[in-house]
């Protein structure tokens, strides 16, 4: 009988993580049963990659827009600036309109930059009126005054040699983009995906009834960043395929490196899911907790451009999101071909992020 017994207990020892795998599997399932989860898992990120690559692909300089302020001198330095257009690569749209007018169409943004001819000491002299606080207002007065400087003869002190433009992969918008936006599908895949789902089924008694099984609680947190690990492999692939057809993105450094990256995101950012959604009893207050969460995340960490261009003081807060070394490792990696192991400092942040929620999240979930 007693060997009977044992034989039992030692044969029910290798279904001890069963539970674990019944999980992942279930949330496979309900995962790709739903049409709106594969789109926004899968298909956001793409539209999103093919909107901004559009909206910030290479092309040439923009058109300079410029209002000459009407007075004596007005069409002459209309002329002027219109005869440089044809010899140099800026273009110059020009119209000339009275003070008010001129003053209105800056102020309203559709002129970059206001230039009033005046005579003073006997020669010709140019007052500009811009918008400092606007990049191409700035742009447009040193474009205007050299433009007019070279009109009234000026030389350059040193003859100028041709210009060389840098057009390798890896240095344009896109390129610098495509890394960001993989932090940011993993960020809102832990805390959407993770988070919201284990709130809604709080909501909806589920999780009521896995306490009455023997299931442990371990398993179903893991179960929850399990799946989460599975569905980004194949969108961080689908996408890196995507950018590198349509757009010619390569990546510099190792695969193997992105994908691990990848992974150890997705671990990250389920385990702050699973924080975040471990006492949420309603969906406006998960919801509101992740937008607390991300919205810093969204604006500093680097999605879009580059967080050095806040102030010194911000770094050490930008530094610590965990976002940030997620991102400037993928960026190391895609476009500077670094290794894996000098991105030590951003895998420890990144590893101690998902520990240390998933650990606090097993501490104090509950299933009501």
């Amino acid at each position: 009988m007693n060997q009977h017994l044992a034989a039992d207990s030692g044969a029910s020892k290798p279904h001890r993580y069963l539970p674990l795998v019944q999980l992942v599997l279930a949330r496979l399932r309900e995962f790709y049963r739903e049409p709106e989860a594969i789109f926004w898992v899968y298909g956001f990120p793409i539209i999103m990659t093919i909107a901004l690559g559009i909206a910030f692909r290479s092309k040439p300089v923009e058109r300079i827009t410029v209002d000459v302020q009407a007075g004596p001198r007005a069409q002459e330095t209309e002329a002027a600036l219109l005869q440089q257009s044809k010899k140099d690569e800026l273009e110059f749209v020009v119209q000339v309109n009275d003070a008010e007018a001129c003053r209105q169409r800056l102020r309203t943004g559709k002129t970059d930059l206001v230039v009033i001819p005046s005579d003073h000491s006997g020669g010709k002299a140019y007052q500009y009126l811009l918008d400092k606080t606007r990049a191409e207002s700035r742009l447009a007065r040193s474009a205007a005054h050299q433009a007019l400087q070279v009109a009234e003869g000026r030389k350059d002190p040193a003859p100028a040699l041709p210009d060389e433009e840098m057009t390798e992969r890896g240095s344009r918008y896109i390129d610098f983009l495509v890394p960001g936006l993989l932090g940011m599908s993993l960020m809102g895949g832990g805390l959407w995906g993770v988070g919201f789902a284990i709130v809604d089924m709080r909501i909806r008694k589920l999780l009521k009834r896995f306490l009455a099984t023997p299931m442990k609680r371990s398993d179903f947190l893991l179960g929850a960043m399990i799946s989460r690990l599975l569905f980004m492999v194949p969108e961080v692939l689908l996408l890196l395929l995507f950018a590198w057809i349509i757009f010619g993105v390569v990546i510099h450094g190792s695969l193997l490196a992105v994908l691990f990256l990848v992974l150890l995101g997705a671990f990250t950012f389920s385990g702050v899911g699973l924080l975040i959604a471990s006492r949420a009893k309603t969906l406006e207050a998960v919801s509101g907790l992740m937008n607390l969460v991300m919205l810093p995340m969204w604006l500093l960490s680097g999605i879009f451009f580059s967080p050095e261009r806040f102030p010194d003081v911000a770094q050490p807060f930008i530094k610590a999101l965990p976002l940030t070394p997620l991102i400037d490792s993928l960026r190391a990696i895609m476009l500077e071909g670094a290794t894996l192991a000098s991105q030590w400092l951003e895998i420890s942040i990144l590893a101690g992020y998902g520990v240390v929620t998933f650990a606090i999240a097993l501490k104090i979930f509950r299933w009501n």
